[in-house]
């Protein structure tokens, strides 16, 4: 696979080198931002201090102005970089923060690598074909960029035999880092379904860019942040492990920060005063397999569960102790194929039961955690005798479980004591519900990744609420609630998005590089509630801050 011609390939932003005179504090980094038209705003500006891993970002706003918040950066040598598409730094140079700093004026000039600078929801707005076909390419940024595909010079006679290799890698491969499944209804099944086989492959064909290509269509791209969008501060953590792919992210009572990772046999915490992060290893069940856990959840005793994918089974870690127990799933249940995706023990003090289930088999299991036994519960059914393939399985209050039927459309509720199944269609057919959480008040909270909407279940009324993202291609991957919001993360667009319940607004906050979100988490402990997310290409936490 070869690279993409100059004017479509290279960094999005260059470091700056801004020097400063004395003026007042040091712990005040503010100015304008300037292109050859004027003033812009939503410009993202970062600060990454020389030696440290922990970047900070602003927006600038409508007057093109931005500011650091007071007490953000210390004295001392920063990095400056930005993130406005179509635009790059017009010079290369770095601030130096003492006693007595000023404000610097930031210039910008056109781009010359505008390929680069782009999200995958972009390429597939910008990719000549139907729209509804382009469906499948979301099923390629799981593991790469389709920065790399439209790079590539395969043709449309290429492209199955490519769609069957990708197929055999597991979900926590990456360019840097594949994985291969072993043979078995997992290992050989193809990314793109037959059916569309033939129509993909020539999409991507006439997607290719390589060579005399290069304009052979018009690049289409998202508007910057404006108003509301440009009043936030991100925070982001760069991980020691540049390989670690934090999938989820969450903070225990105790405001540490957990996460878990999908390519690699850890868990690790982060210290979020100082950006210091920990791994801590987890127990290697079957070495022949992928290695990496999905989902991570703490008990009411502060426990963390991890759901270790193909290594079948879960892991119980005890921060204080920092032991790890694993729990595989017993050896005549598993195949090559067993893969524990979920696991749900917010809620298992109330009967001593942790959720988990089997994606191979859409088997549903639960461990009792005094005798370390499982229980099989099956394919949940329901009274007619459908059931369901559940994906994500958040818990309620009871120890109740969901499930979200990703490969379709409907929610499921399983009675925990009844052993019984009620299903509930989504408004939008094949809206793909994928993962969520359970608020306060006992309602669901959900992504819809095909609909392109967050989803909402009230139990008590029976009602499904769908929010429509204002913006196209977001494939939402998770949703989550607090005092009055519901937040989640695309997969597609870089952005994370904040919506307002009671006037059903959103809010879209651009990322300041490029950032495959799964996992969304919500810290309410303070006045306003704090997104938390993984970087799950990028080895890096995020911590995104609402100014308003």
């Amino acid at each position: 696979m070869r690279r993409i011609p100059h004017a479509l390939a290279g960094a999005t932003a260059l470091i700056a080198i801004l020097s400063f005179a004395p003026a007042y504090a040091a712990t005040v980094l503010e100015g304008s931002v300037r292109a050859p038209e004027g003033a812009l705003e939503g410009v993202l500006v970062s600060a990454k201090g020389a030696g440290s891993n922990v970047t900070t970002t602003v927006v600038s706003d409508a007057q093109g102005h931005y500011r650091f918040p007071d007490g953000r950066l210390a004295a001392g040598d920063y990095a400056i970089s930005i993130r406005a598409i179509g635009y790059d730094l017009a010079s290369q140079a770095h601030v130096t923060l003492a006693d007595g700093a000023k404000p610097f004026d930031i210039t910008l000039a056109p781009t010359k690598d505008l390929g680069a600078q782009m999200t995958n929801a972009e390429w597939i707005m910008s990719m000549p074909g139907d729209e509804k076909l382009k469906d499948f390419l979301t099923d390629c940024t799981g593991c790469h960029t389709l920065h790399r595909v439209v790079g590539s010079e395969y043709t449309a006679e290429d492209f199955p035999d490519i769609f069957k290799r990708m197929g055999g890698y597991s979900p926590g491969s990456t360019s840097e880092n594949p994985q291969p499944l072993l043979p078995g209804p997992r290992g050989e099944r193809p990314r793109v379904n037959a059916a569309i086989m033939k129509p993909a492959a020539e999409l991507l064909a006439r997607a290719n860019l390589s060579g005399e290509k290069a304009h052979s269509y018009a690049l289409k791209t998202l508007p910057r942040p404006k108003g509301r969008a440009t009043k936030v501060v991100i925070t982001e953590y760069d991980l020691p492990r540049r390989q670690a792919q934090p999938h989820d992210v969450i903070v225990t009572k105790d405001g540490q920060v957990w996460f878990s990772d999908f390519a690699a046999q850890f868990v690790g915490t982060l210290d979020p005063k100082t950006g210091k992060a920990t791994d801590f290893p987890i127990p290697t069940l079957k070495p022949e397999q992928p290695k990496g856990s999905l989902q991570i959840d703490a008990d009411a005793d502060g426990n963390l569960w991890v759901a270790m994918m193909y290594q079948a089974g879960v892991t119980k870690f005890d921060p204080k102790t920092k032991q790890a127990t694993a729990y595989p799933i017993p050896k005549e249940w598993q195949s090559p194929s067993t893969q524990e995706s979920m696991v749900a023990p917010m809620s298992s003090h109330v009967d001593g039961k942790v959720w988990t289930n089997n994606q191979e088999t859409h088997s549903l299991y639960r461990l009792d955690t005094k005798t370390g036994q499982y229980e099989d519960m099956g394919e949940p059914k329901d009274a007619n005798g459908k059931s369901i393939n559940g994906y994500g399985i958040p818990v309620d209050k009871d120890n109740n479980v969901y499930l979200l039927e990703f490969g379709n459309t409907r929610v499921g509720k399983f009675d925990a004591a009844a052993k019984m199944l009620t299903t509930y269609p989504t408004p939008s057919l094949r809206s793909r519900p994928r993962r969520g959480k359970v608020d306060e008040q006992g309602r669901l909270w959900f992504a819809e990744y095909a609909a392109n909407a967050i989803g909402m279940f009230d139990p008590k009324t029976g009602a499904m609420t769908e929010y429509r993202l204002p913006t196209p291609w977001s494939n939402p991957y998770d949703a989550a609630y607090a005092k009055g919001e519901a937040w989640t993360g695309s997969m597609s667009n870089d952005q994370v998005a904040r919506l307002d319940v009671a006037s059903g607004e959103f809010v879209e906050y651009l990322l300041p590089r490029s950032t495959n979100i799964r996992r969304v988490f919500l810290d309410d402990s303070g006045a306003k509630p704090v997104l938390w997310i993984g970087s799950n290409h990028g080895g890096s936490v995020i911590k995104v801050e609402p100014q308003d």
